[in-house]
């Protein structure tokens, strides 16, 4: 994973952002309204499919891993489409909480798949997981 490219972000031609309620349902939610922002930004189907994949593992992560609050960011620049989730930094594991490994980790092999960069920037009291897509 690469650090994020703040600039680029910041220098965004089109931003949206929601806030993520800390619920499964949450998922659902962000995914509708991030595939009207991605329509209404002239985006096609493809590119918004693979988006809306990008956004609902994060904001899955978000929701099953972090603690709130949580927050979607969409940026529009160039060619890229840029997502953001960030959160208020991972939440404690209890112990025997966590899926067995064979129920994880696919998440980061589709971003990976996806994605032209992404990453984390984590900190003490934070975390923003992005990827950028290419904006066709």
């Amino acid at each position: 994973m690469e650090r994020a490219d703040v600039a680029g972000a910041a220098a965004a031609t089109a931003v949206y952002t929601y806030p993520v309620s800390h619920s499964f349902q949450a998922v659902g939610v962000v995914r509708r309204r991030a595939r009207d922002v991605l329509a209404e930004w002239g985006l096609s189907e493809a590119t918004a499919d693979e988006a809306v994949l990008v956004i609902s593992e994060l904001v899955t992560n978000a929701v099953l891993h972090a603690l709130p609050p949580a927050e979607l960011r969409l940026f529009l620049h160039g060619g890229v489409v840029r997502v953001e989730v960030g959160d208020s930094g991972a939440a404690p594991v209890w112990p025997g909480s966590a899926p067995a490994s064979d129920e994880r980790g696919r998440g980061s092999d589709l971003i990976e798949a996806l994605a032209l960069r992404h990453g984390a920037d984590v900190g003490p009291d934070s975390a923003t997981y992005w990827a950028e897509l290419p904006a066709c």
